[in-house]
């Protein structure tokens, strides 16, 4: 009975250090949130009105430096992307190329110069009806835990299968996620921990292409394709290319070759 006694002492003792434990984790983990939410961003929407974007990109000599680290990434830049052409962009890792490609999803704001979407500036766009209009695959492939068809579909509001399955043929990945044995429905893991680099690239350009957006900005996400996939995602979304305004950037000659002009960076 002693000892039943104690037991019966000890663990409600112990429940309450346990709880005391949690709560004290989870005041830390709030206040992380409460900070993050607390920011305020730079970049700030100052047009409502509804308007068609045709997709004509134009710098005019812009500058851009990174403000912690003081590196001038982008120097009185210009150059201009008709609405419905290509540009490859190349040149040597940190010559600002994936700057530029930030630069124009307004994710950063230029220090000098301006940057301009069909003859208006940018900053004077609607910035949530211009970024419907981009579809935008980054250096980094970033999937969520989620499966293969929710992240396919994760760029539009009502995705449906045949959609799904019709873009991810495009981006040459269809035959890879057939082979899985819950096909689209395949969990990915957190980032995408389950899928291999190329084939969460792939799912990444399919997400991107499903917009159906008017200006494509693809920022390396070829590289880690053997050169014959690399060509069959080429041949497959040559149409869209020839119909939307695309920015590529890569360091590879093959990647270029189809684009309308190249911009080499020193």
């Amino acid at each position: 009975d002693f000892f039943m006694y104690i037991n019966m002492l000890i663990f409600p003792f112990s429940m309450l250090g346990w709880v005391t434990s949690v709560n004290q984790r989870a005041e830390a983990s709030m206040q992380r949130v409460n900070e993050f939410m607390d920011v305020k961003s730079d970049i700030v929407n100052t047009n409502k009105e509804i308007y068609p974007i045709q997709g004509e990109i134009e710098f005019r000599n812009v500058s851009y430096t990174y403000p912690n680290t003081g590196i001038k990434a982008v120097d009185n830049l210009s150059f201009k992307v008709e609405a419905g052409k290509s540009l490859a962009i190349m040149g040597k890792t940190g010559s600002g190329k994936s700057t530029i490609a930030q630069l124009i999803c307004r994710l950063i704001d230029p220090d000098e110069g301006e940057i301009l979407i069909d003859g208006k500036n940018l900053k004077s766009h609607n910035l949530k009806l211009y970024r419907d209009q981009i579809g935008y695959t980054p250096q980094e492939s970033y999937l969520f835990s989620d499966t293969i068809e929710n992240n396919i579909g994760f760029a539009i509001d009502q995705p449906n299968l045949g959609l799904v399955v019709e873009m991810a043929k495009k981006a040459d990945v269809h035959k890879n996620i057939e082979e899985f044995k819950e096909q689209y429905e395949t969990m990915v893991g957190e980032r995408g921990v389950m899928l291999s680099g190329g084939q969460k690239q792939r799912i990444c350009i399919a997400r991107a292409m499903i917009k159906q957006p008017n200006i494509l900005i693809f920022d390396d996400c070829l590289s880690a394709l053997d050169t014959e996939t690399e060509e069959n995602i080429l041949q497959n979304i040559d149409r869209d290319l020839r119909t939307t305004t695309s920015v590529i950037i890569t360091h590879r000659e093959s990647s270029a070759k189809r684009a309308d002009n190249i911009l080499y960076l020193n």
